[in-house]
């Protein structure tokens, strides 16, 4: 009977456990599809970098001053933001601080990073007025064409709306980055930071050799002569490698007019050379028109700027955030690694 008892007990506990788990995936489950339905894909999160600057600047300063330093120190800034708010009251109906939004551009192969600069960008516009800036810290090696060819687009609505647009280059800004990049009004490099090329590549791998040692046949039915012109797995001609050329003629040639359009003193017969330079040298070229890191530009900018930095942050869908239960780690933006064929 004493087993029994204990049976009866551990049974009724697991059956428990299990209900309950059933009840959380259920709940999740359902706050899940309400969300959908509601349409909510993701979240803006804004931070005050110089709110931001300031508290690195107090922790530092707690540990390295003297005491009698510090409550100096403190004392000067309940002045400083005293004089501030008053100076406000009194500049009201006047002329605003200007305002610097900040947004963050990794790009990888097929420049999805655009889905979270677009909606960025879309928010920033609801608030910025002409006075304003958006600095864009742009990191790419470059990818497809019609990737970067929209991500370029993007930012060339900020322009639209007459305000200036400051690009930064802290790494690399290759290829389809360069098509972004060059649409600023203002383009600033890191000295080591890679620049350009200015080109457009194509390549992808044939097996048919393969295929015939194995007596395997490929067929490929198509309509219309150019509908398929090189083919992973059938016996590539010269007439379709000729039509290839072509068109990554025609995309460099509209490349390289795009560029010229917006960097109007630019040789850019000079640069289209697939080449890319480091950024010492490419201010020499033209390409850049500064060296000078986005940290640096920022910290220049804080003394007469409010700076706000702006991401666009996907909502986590049910297998994401019960992966991120169970591991104990934050999600965080996936990136496209579906092979390409050709690039920019």
């Amino acid at each position: 009977m004493s087993f029994l008892a204990e049976y009866a007990l551990f049974l009724a506990k697991t059956v428990t456990i299990v209900a309950a788990i059933l009840l959380l995936v259920g709940g999740a489950v359902a706050l899940s599809q309400r969300q959908r339905g509601k349409g909510e894909r993701g979240h803006l999160e804004v931070t005050n970098l110089n709110e931001r600057y300031e508290e690195m600047s107090r922790a530092l300063a707690e540990v390295l001053l003297p005491k009698e330093t510090l409550k100096q120190r403190r004392k000067e800034e309940k002045r400083r933001k005293k004089a501030q708010r008053k100076e406000q009251r009194k500049a009201a109906g006047q002329a605003a601080r200007k305002r610097l939004f900040v947004l963050d551009f990794h790009g990888d192969i097929q420049a999805s990073a655009v889905e979270h600069l677009r909606e960025e960008i879309s928010a920033v516009l609801t608030m910025a007025e002409q006075g304003d800036e958006v600095l864009v810290r742009l990191e790419s090696g470059g990818g497809t064409i019609h990737g970067y060819g929209l991500a370029a687009s993007q930012l060339e609505r900020i322009r639209a709306r007459g305000i200036t647009l400051v690009v930064a280059v802290d790494k690399v800004a290759a290829s389809g980055g360069y098509l972004m990049a060059c649409v600023a009004d203002r383009l600033i490099a890191a000295p080591f930071s890679i620049i350009g090329s200015i080109g457009v590549l194509a390549q992808l791998p044939n097996f048919n050799r393969l295929l015939k040692r194995h007596d395997i046949d490929f067929e490929q039915l198509y309509a219309g002569e150019y509908k398929r012109t090189l083919t992973l797995f059938g016996e590539n001609t010269d007439k379709a490698r000729e039509k290839v050329r072509e068109e990554l003629e025609e995309i460099h040639r509209l490349f390289k007019g795009f560029i010229k359009r917006q960097r109007a003193g630019l040789e850019v017969e000079k640069v289209a050379t697939g080449e890319h330079w480091l950024g010492s040298r490419a201010l020499e070229l033209g390409l850049v028109d500064e060296l000078l890191t986005s940290d640096d530009y920022l910290m220049a900018a804080r003394e007469h700027a409010d700076i706000v930095e702006v991401r666009y942050v996907l909502r986590q869908g049910l297998k994401e955030r019960l992966a991120s239960l169970f591991s104990g780690e934050r999600l965080g933006r996936q990136k496209a690694t579906t092979p390409f064929v050709g690039r920019v």
